[in-house]
């Protein structure tokens, strides 16, 4: 009796949320039954294993009740069946560098409070961690509002203000004035209901090492975009994780100093030359792995410094206002004669090129060392790397950089999850987790490239149109 009793509270529980979805996001629902049936789809579970053909998996209330053969399943007569022959489920994407906001020139960054959670929840996106924040309180604001059910969005692991010294270029950014107000700021930010921390590229070691304690302290983790600390610095201070791999770390070059952030004009071409196989590069591998550092990669934000790459996709500039779209092709154009006039007076490629298959290598080797690697987007740079589209293409780097495509969803979503303790709840396709899965057409297990066709999202249970709500946010990134 207590059993039934409590499966009807979980029931109702979940009903009772999908009930009080808002009218703004109930516009964006599909799927809305307490009970449906995915019916002759193909399973990418996220563990890495080989996907399932014709499988049958019943959602109810908001979780995953059970997976089974098509021929053999038991569908519930009240089930809302969806036949989904030609179409994949894969978990929902787990976005571990998934800013809200985007650049708006100038070294002003504008936060996305509207067009962002959609557009993340439009590409597959169940969950993000911010990695890192410029406007803190309104991300957690966003939280709030989509847990709440009031508006269309991710589940948002909110990031406190970034922790960056002093001489730092980002303006927005509060610049430490020491240990102390390292850890002041660390529990301020955690009563306030952040559960994770970034560190910048002008913390000292002092300031890092009382962050990573108070942070440790309450259970929250810490991960960071150094300069003026290496990698190996950060390990040995008990960091949980580092963004963007190879290419931020500056423990390699001769001129680096305690502390300090090193202005280095030919970073690129440098880090291109770099041994990740064996050497100092390849020791700092194994210690971040001995340590249980995780690593961030970001491959979208480091292709748009690539002669020729990416190729800018109409559904993504459509989002962008007049402005943005002006601004990221023109960047992209300057970056493109920036090339041209290299090659012509050098005679040789561009040194990003080569340093970008370099930090593949670098990605490739730590996972080969037995490190843990996170997928992320991080919606920077020239501006053309944009929610939820930009976690799709991480997937899809990921895949050009050597892994099979089933190793890159798996790091895309069950890496994630299990990083941000919530394995349990999401990041497989498993009985008793959380409904959060990805309906695409075609195979990613065969095209990595189909990941981008995504049609519906389920967050608990409920289906999200993935186009409505991309439709929603179109001339939107840029603005709000």
């Amino acid at each position: 009796m207590r059993k039934i009793f409590g499966l009807l509270l979980v029931g109702y529980c979940a009903m009772a949320v999908a009930q009080t979805l808002s009218p703004e996001v109930k516009e964006f629902v599909k799927v809305s039954a307490p009970v449906v049936a995915l019916e002759h789809v193909r399973v990418i579970d996220g563990t890495g294993a080989a996907a399932r053909e014709d499988q049958t998996v019943i959602l109810a209330h908001g979780k995953i009740e059970s997976i089974a053969s098509a021929a053999s399943a038991n569908v519930p007569k009240d089930a809302q069946v969806l036949d989904l022959h030609g179409y994949t489920i894969i978990p929902g994407l787990v976005g571990m560098h998934d800013h809200m906001f985007y650049p708006m020139g100038d070294g002003v960054y504008g936060e996305m409070a509207y067009s962002f959670p959609r557009l993340y929840l439009a590409g597959g996106v169940t969950t993000i961690r911010t990695g890192g924040s410029l406007e803190p309180y309104t991300d957690l604001e966003v939280k709030h509002h989509i847990d709440a059910g009031e508006t269309p969005g991710p589940k948002i692991h909110a990031t406190g203000p970034y922790l960056e010294g002093k001489g730092s270029w980002v303006l927005q950014a509060h610049k430490l004035t020491g240990p102390d107000e390292a850890a002041k700021t660390v529990n301020f930010w955690l009563d306030q209901g952040v559960d994770n921390f970034k560190g910048y590229n002008f913390l000292t070691r002092d300031e890092l090492a009382a962050a990573i304690k108070a942070a440790h302290a309450r259970g929250a983790k810490v991960t960071a975009h150094l300069c003026s600390i290496g990698f190996r610095e950060a390990a040995a201070l008990g960091i949980d994780d580092l963004e963007h791999g190879l290419l931020v770390d500056t423990e390699f070059f001769a001129e680096k100093k305690p502390d300090e952030c090193p202005d280095v004009a030919d970073d690129a071409e440098r880090y291109s030359k770099m041994d990740v196989q064996s050497g100092p590069v390849h020791d700092m591998i194994l210690d971040l792995v001995k340590r249980h550092v995780a690593i961030t990669s970001t491959l979208p934000v480091f292709e748009m410094d690539v002669p020729g790459r990416p190729t800018l996709q109409t559904r993504m500039l459509d989002t962008l206002t007049d402005e943005a779209r002006s601004d990221v092709l023109s960047n992209k154009l300057r970056a493109a004669d920036l090339a041209r006039l290299r090659k012509r007076y050098r005679s040789d490629v561009s040194p990003w090129a080569a340093a970008f298959k370099k930090e593949m290598e670098f990605e490739r080797e730590f996972v080969k060392a037995g490190g843990t690697l996170l997928a992320g987007l991080d919606p920077t740079g020239m501006g053309g790397i944009v929610a939820g589209f930009g976690d799709q293409r991480e997937v899809e780097l990921l895949v050009e950089a050597g892994f099979t495509p089933l190793e890159a969803i798996r790091i895309a979503t069950f890496n994630g999850a299990q990083y941000l303790g919530d394995a349990d709840k999401i990041g497989t396709i498993a009985p008793g987790k959380q409904a959060d899965l990805v309906v695409i057409k075609g195979d990613p297990s065969q095209k990595i490239e189909d990941i981008e066709n995504v049609e519906i999202v389920f967050k608990d249970g409920v289906g999200y149109d993935s186009a409505k709500l991309i439709d929603s946010a179109r001339g939107r990134v840029g603005s709000r």
